[in-house]
This record gives C-alpha cells, sequence and structure tokens, in this order.
C-alpha cells in the first residue's frame, strides 16, 4: 500500500480529482457497513436457532438428539436424603400366606446318629419362589347340538354371542396383541413376535390390525362421551403435535383433564381442526393451552402454559450478551417460580393482597424490560409510505414482553382461580406416546391408522388415569361388555 501523498503539495485541479475518485468509494462503505451490520443481524438470529433445545423453547425433548442438554430444574433443593423417605409403604416383595403350590423338602430318612427312621418332618422355614403359569393357547371347541324328536322335529343349539367363524381368535387373544401394539407402541411384526414366542400363537401383521380397527370401532361411543364430558369440565388442557400419515404432515389435538383423556386426528392444526372435530367449541370453563391463537378465539377463559413462557425466558437469559437483559430474564424467571411454590404451599388461590403484590411486581419488570428492548418503529416519512405494508417485524424480546402484558391474567390465572394449574403439562403427557410411536415404527401408513390409534389411546389413557387395569378394559371390549369410565372430570 503506498503512503499518502503530502496534500498540501498537491494544486487545487489534483485535489479536485483525488476527491472525485474517493467519493464513489465512500458511498461503497456505507453500503458495505450496512451490509455487515445486517448481515450481524442474521448471524445472530442463526446463532439463536442453533442453540434452542427442549429446556429454552418448546421444542421437543426428541428434536434434541445428541446434542441434549443437562438437566436442570427450577425447584430449589430440599433436605430430605435420597430414595424412599421414613414412612413410606414400599412395594417390597413379601411372603403370601396362601401359596399356589407347596414342595417339601426333607432331610434324610435316618437318623445319623443311631440309623433309626425318623418321624414326619416339621416345618422349620419357608421360602417362596414366585413364577409366571405356564403360557399356552387354549382351544375352546364349541359344538351344536340337535335333538330329533319322535315325531320328526329338530332343536338346534345356540352358538354363543361372538362365536362366528368354524375357527377363530377368542378375546384374549386379541385384547394382548391391540395392548402390546396400541398401548406398549411395539411395532406389528415385533407383536406377532412376542405372541408366537409366548403364547405359541402365529398371528399375521394384518390380524393384530383387524383387532384393533375391531376395538377403535366398538370404543368410538364411548370415547365420543369422553370428549362431550371434557367440555363440560371446569378446567380443561389442549394442545396438538404433527405427526406424519402416508408421508403427509397431519395434527393429533388433544383435550385432557385430570381423569379424562380425549384425541382427534385432522389435517389441519387451527380453528378449521377445531370446528370440525367439535373440539371445546361449548367448553365455557377455563382452558389451558400454550398461546395458539385458534383456541384463544374461543369463548371460554384461558389461562397460558407457564412452562412455555419459562423455557423462552431460560433462552432470553443463557443467549443474550445484555448482562441487564439477562438478569431481568432471571427475576421473572423466579418471580414466577416464587408464586408457584406459594400456590403449592396454601393449596389454591392466593389472598389479594399477595395478588397485588405479585401484579404490581409484574408492571416493574415489564417496564424495565420494555425500557431495553421498546417496539420498533418506522422512521419519518417511512412510517407513511410504509404503513401499508403491514405491522413491523419484532425482535423475539419485544414479542415476548408483549404477551406477558397483553395475556397478563391469563398468565397469572393459576394463582386466582381455583385448580388452575401453572402448566399444560397434562395435554403434552397426552401427545408424547404419539411421538413415542412415531420414532418407533415411523408415519402411519393408512387413513385409518392415526383415527384407530387416537380412538384406542383415548379409551386407554382415560382408564389409566382412573386406575384400571388396562388388559381387563380390553377384554372387555372384544366381549361386547365395555367398561365405562367415570365420565366426572
Amino acid at each position: 500500500m503506498s503512503d499518502l501523498a503530502d496534500l498540501s503539495q498537491l494544486s487545487d485541479q489534483q485535489k479536485d480529482e483525488l476527491i472525485r475518485q474517493l467519493w464513489p468509494l465512500r458511498q461503497q462503505v456505507l453500503d458495505l457497513s450496512s451490509q455487515v451490520i445486517g448481515l450481524q443481524g442474521i448471524i445472530k438470529t442463526l446463532e439463536g436457532r442453533l442453540s434452542l433445545n427442549s429446556r429454552n423453547s418448546s421444542r421437543p425433548p426428541s428434536s434434541d438428539a445428541l446434542a441434549k442438554p443437562a438437566p436442570k430444574s427450577l425447584r430449589e433443593s430440599g433436605h430430605k436424603k435420597s430414595g424412599g423417605q421414613i414412612g413410606h409403604p414400599g412395594s417390597t416383595l413379601r411372603q403370601r400366606q396362601q401359596a399356589d403350590e407347596i414342595v417339601d423338602h426333607h432331610g434324610a430318612r435316618y437318623c445319623g446318629a443311631c440309623q433309626l427312621p425318623l418321624p414326619h418332618g416339621e416345618v422349620v422355614a419357608t421360602r417362596q419362589v414366585w413364577e409366571l403359569p405356564t403360557l399356552s393357547l387354549r382351544v375352546i371347541e364349541h359344538r351344536q347340538m340337535r335333538s330329533v324328536c319322535a315325531c320328526g322335529a329338530a332343536e338346534l343349539g345356540a352358538w354363543p354371542e361372538g362365536v362366528v367363524a368354524p375357527v377363530q381368535y377368542g378375546a384374549s387373544v386379541k385384547a394382548a396383541a391391540v395392548h402390546l401394539n396400541q398401548h406398549h407402541l411395539i411395532p406389528l411384526a415385533r407383536t406377532a413376535a412376542l405372541m408366537k414366542d409366548l403364547y405359541s400363537v402365529s398371528l399375521s401383521q394384518a390380524s393384530i390390525q383387524r383387532f384393533a380397527q375391531q376395538a377403535a370401532r366398538a370404543l368410538a361411543p364411548t370415547v365420543q362421551a369422553i370428549g362431550q364430558a371434557v367440555q363440560a369440565a371446569a378446567v380443561a388442557h389442549a394442545d396438538e403435535t404433527g405427526i406424519r400419515v402416508k408421508g403427509a404432515l397431519h395434527w393429533l389435538h388433544c383435550a385432557v383433564t385430570g381423569r379424562l383423556t380425549w384425541l382427534g386426528v385432522h389435517e389441519r392444526r387451527g380453528t378449521q381442526a377445531i370446528e370440525a372435530l367439535g373440539l371445546l367449541q361449548e367448553f365455557q370453563g377455563v382452558l389451558v393451552h400454550d398461546g395458539l391463537a385458534s383456541y384463544k378465539a374461543l369463548d371460554c377463559t384461558h389461562s397460558l402454559c407457564n412452562a412455555h413462557h419459562i423455557r423462552e425466558l431460560v433462552y432470553a437469559h443463557e443467549q443474550s450478551a445484555d448482562k441487564a437483559w439477562n438478569g431481568w430474564a432471571q427475576e421473572m424467571i423466579e418471580l414466577l417460580v416464587q408464586a408457584l411454590r406459594e400456590v403449592d404451599a396454601r393449596g389454591g388461590p392466593l389472598d389479594e393482597q399477595r395478588q397485588a403484590w405479585f401484579d404490581a411486581r409484574w408492571d416493574e419488570l415489564l417496564q424495565w424490560g420494555q425500557a431495553m428492548h421498546p417496539p420498533r418503529q418506522r422512521a419519518g416519512p417511512e412510517q407513511d409510505e410504509c404503513a401499508a405494508r403491514g405491522r413491523i417485524k419484532q425482535s423475539k424480546e419485544t414479542n415476548l414482553l408483549k404477551r406477558l402484558d397483553q395475556h397478563r391474567q391469563d398468565v397469572w390465572r393459576f394463582m386466582r382461580q381455583e385448580n388452575v394449574p401453572f402448566t399444560n403439562n397434562l395435554a403434552e403427557q397426552a401427545l408424547r406416546m404419539a411421538k413415542v410411536r412415531q420414532k418407533v415404527s415411523g408415519c402411519f401408513r393408512t387413513e385409518h391408522g392415526p383415527h384407530t390409534f387416537s380412538t384406542i389411546r383415548s379409551y386407554l389413557a382415560t382408564m389409566h388415569k382412573q386406575g384400571a387395569n388396562l388388559f381387563e378394559c380390553l377384554l372387555g371390549v372384544f366381549r361386547a361388555q365395555t367398561i365405562a369410565p367415570d365420565f366426572a372430570a
């Protein structure tokens, strides 16, 4: 690079020529500086996306893959030792009073000292071994009998209900296969292999699918009644997750309470699905959800999931280079967690004085955050010229502040109203097994597959919540004696 010329030695004409050469470069520098600022923003956005995980965003744990974040609980460490606590009943294996089989073990028949025969021994100790019964297939043959009268009239015996073919599988075989495939999410081929190994039953994959479809048809009225019961509940949870059906994206929707689970499948995620499924359209209680606009449009009371808010605040705390913003995010987290602890300790809503304190502190923190991240505005003439282009894209921080401010009543519903939870975990738990099934078996390969799964899963999840034996429930389904759940939410 050549040294700068002595400007004092240049003539006016030479200086003018130098300025004319440098002037375009000045504009180029300004343009490049603007591009650098824009690219820095893009880099920051992309780095933020790469740092998203299940702990600081709404992404599911399955998306973490090998980069799974270390667990970091917001709970305070207690003073109790690890493991079972004093007074816990436990589940230690204990001897039964009545055994199914008794085996006596005698010593020598003659005395080792005098060689005389020994009398019948007495029990000095017992040890029990718990074993499974021998698993084998029982074939029950039904024979139709005919009686012929002396007058020539004949009477035929009636077949039992459900016995419709020369040879068929019974309710217990169907219940076991559906239990393994639909509840425990074991793929069709492995379900068939298990049935073969355990019971020597050679089932085809098509047979297992047919059993599931039969159960779904029988359970449809019960599941419809479950959905109606959820709509009548005082507090319900709703959520949705994507599933693959024949390679295309569909959505599994849920509406649940602490005792009831309803699942349904639709091609759409939002309002169209809610209307088509009849999901919560008549609901008048408190609906806990993650803030999807379609749920907000429902004419009911709303409560937002604070687990989502805390994950977003964790992201703000971990990713921002601004120490003040990090401190703000940490204080927001601590305030929400403090309120949750007080609600749990009280066993219900807080009194008006404590509610007022949390409201005031919430206002202070929101004002502090809004001062650090005010909404972006168009400046000067651009404001009028670009008004028709719609809203200005805001930062994640600004959008979070706006939501926490505009929907503050829904954020804090858990501390004001009885039985309103802090999170939407009930709904997320109802959907989790669908993601496990997709991870194990891939997408649904038929149109009826997801509807069969959602119907059976609705019933089994509901009965599981109510403490029923799921195998006995499926036996009832295949015997046309469906055990109805308690529809009280």
